[in-house]
C-alpha cells in the first residue's frame, strides 16, 4: 500500500503529510503504524481510539508518529459529544494531539460549534463537506479551528471559493492534502485538485498552505 501510494504521488512534490487511519478500520492502527514507519519522520498519523484508550497506549501511538485523533461524526459511531471533549482534552494534555472531525458542516449548531471551539487544537476534514455549512465552518475558523483542503471528490462546495472565504478569515487555518486512496469518494484525488488550491491562493500564501500551516499544527515547526 506505502509503495502504491509513493507512485500514485511521484513526480507532485510531495514530501511529508499526515497518513489517517481510514474509518472502515476502526481502532485497528496495525496498517497505519506499519505506513508511518515505511514513509518516514515527515509523515505523521491521524487515528481513531476508544475513550476508553489507557494512557500507556497513548504513548505507544505517539512514539509511532500519532498526531491527531479522529472523530467519524458524519458517519457516527466514534465518539458522543461528552466522550468526544473529554477524550480530546484527554489526549492533548497527555500528548499534545489535536482533534481531527470529520464533519458535514451544516450539522454544526451553536452548542456543537461551542465544544469544537472551546478544544485546545482542532481541525475540520474536507472543508466542512457541504458550501451550506460554510458560515458555520468560518465562525470555527475565527476562533483557531484549522481547514483541511482535502478530498474533492467527496464534498458537495466549491473548493475554490470555500478556500478563499477561510484565507480571509485566517491565513493560517488552511492545510492542503491528497485523501488518497480517496476510499469511498464519488471520485478520487487528481493532480488537479492542487491547481485549484493553488490557483485560488496568492504567491505569497502557496508555502504556508502547501507546507508550513500543516508542519507547525503537526510538527510544531
Amino acid at each position: 500500500m506505502v509503495a502504491d501510494y509513493q507512485r500514485r504521488i511521484e513526480g507532485l512534490g510531495i514530501a511529508g503529510g499526515a497518513v489517517v487511519s481510514g474509518s472502515f478500520q476502526a481502532f485497528d492502527q496495525g496498517y497505519l503504524i506499519d505506513a508511518l514507519a515505511a514513509l518516514g519522520p515527515t509523515y505523521v498519523g491521524v487515528t481513531q481510539i476508544p475513550s476508553d484508550t489507557s494512557d500507556e497506549r497513548i504513548r505507544e501511538l505517539n512514539a509511532a508518529g500519532v498526531r491527531a485523533v479522529r472523530f467519524n461524526v458524519a458517519r457516527g459511531g466514534s465518539a458522543d459529544l461528552d466522550e468526544l471533549e473529554l477524550l480530546a482534552r484527554r489526549v492533548y494534555d497527555l500528548a499534545g494531539w489535536h482533534a481531527e472531525l470529520y464533519i458535514d458542516a451544516r450539522t454544526i449548531d451553536d452548542e456543537l460549534s461551542r465544544r469544537i471551539a472551546s478544544l485546545p487544537a482542532a481541525s475540520i476534514d474536507h472543508l466542512g463537506m457541504h458550501g451550506d455549512g460554510l458560515a458555520n465552518l468560518l465562525r470555527l475558523v475565527e476562533q483557531g479551528v484549522k481547514v483541511k483542503a482535502t478530498g474533492f471528490g467527496r464534498v458537495e462546495l466549491d473548493p475554490a471559493a470555500t478556500i478563499k472565504a477561510i484565507m480571509s478569515v485566517d491565513p493560517t487555518a488552511l492545510m492542503v492534502g491528497t485523501d488518497l486512496p480517496s476510499t469511498r469518494a464519488h471520485r478520487p484525488f487528481e493532480n488537479g485538485d492542487f491547481n485549484t488550491v493553488a490557483d485560488a491562493l496568492s504567491p505569497e500564501q502557496l508555502d504556508a498552505v502547501f507546507w508550513g500551516n500543516a508542519a507547525l499544527f503537526y510538527l510544531g515547526r
